[in-house]
């Protein structure tokens, strides 16, 4: 059952969500897309962007504008964010599911490419999407960033994921403190997510679609960024709870 919000409050907000086709990002485009958002989602292919569509069906409705884009580079961001607002006028909200696993190799082992891949590729487009959407958003909105419980949780094996889910924490910690109040931006901290993509289907686990809505309830809000843990279903639905309160 979807945990997205019931009432359209989201009607006059442009949401831009890089990550949005992946098993993570599927929650927050339904979410924001049910809220009655507009919602931009880039994709590497329009092959790519139609499988997408198809996939969520009923819910992919006018408001939701597939592009295909490249945005892992600063000029590739740039660009992104200039469709949006050439396509919709502004950009009042972003979220950034974007991300992916790497496991195999302790540290001492890793090779170049790994390093590239695994922490330099992902930290620089997180850095891409914040240079050049935060400047451009409107005051009403917020800047969600997602992470894993990897970034304090060390996985023998996976610490290049572990280190650059770090340093998205201090990203969120630095963009706070530079913002003060003139922006909102909020770090959603994950346990493992019941996705499209997951084999193993625990009752327990936080869903795509509860993490969507805890997003798009904090868009919504009036609340003041901040750190928001999900660690399993039921701390989602207390987050969601609270925000929905505000």
């Amino acid at each position: 059952m979807s945990e997205t919000p019931s009432r359209r409050d989201l009607s006059d907000r442009h949401v831009l969500i890089p990550g949005g086709t992946g098993g993570v990002g599927e929650g927050a485009v339904r979410a924001y897309l049910a809220a009655g958002a507009d919602v931009v989602v880039p994709t590497r292919t329009q092959e790519r962007g139609d499988e997408f569509r198809a996939l969520l069906g009923a819910a992919a409705t006018e408001r939701l504008h597939l592009v295909v884009h490249d945005y892992t580079s600063f000029a590739g961001a740039e660009a992104l964010v200039a469709t949006a607002v050439d396509r919709l006028g502004s950009v009042d909200d972003v979220v950034a599911p974007i991300g992916g696993w790497w496991w195999g190799k302790p540290l001492w082992e890793i090779d170049e490419a790994d390093w590239q891949g695994a922490f330099v590729d992902l930290a620089t487009t997180h850095m891409a999407v914040v240079r050049a959407a935060l400047p451009r958003m409107t005051r009403q909105g917020a800047y969600t960033i997602v992470v894993g419980e990897s970034a304090h949780v060390p996985v023998p094996g996976s610490g290049l994921v572990s280190m650059e889910q770090t340093a998205l924490h201090m990203m969120h910690q630095v963009l706070t403190a530079e913002l003060a109040d003139a922006k909102r931006v909020f770090l959603l901290e994950l346990g493992p997510v019941r996705t499209r993509l997951t084999e193993a289907h625990d009752p327990q686990q936080v869903t795509a679609d509860q993490v969507g809505a805890v997003a798009a309830a904090a868009s919504a809000s009036t609340v003041a960024g901040q750190h928001l843990r999900l660690p399993d279903g039921r701390a989602a639905a207390e987050v969601l709870a609270r925000l929905r309160e505000d």
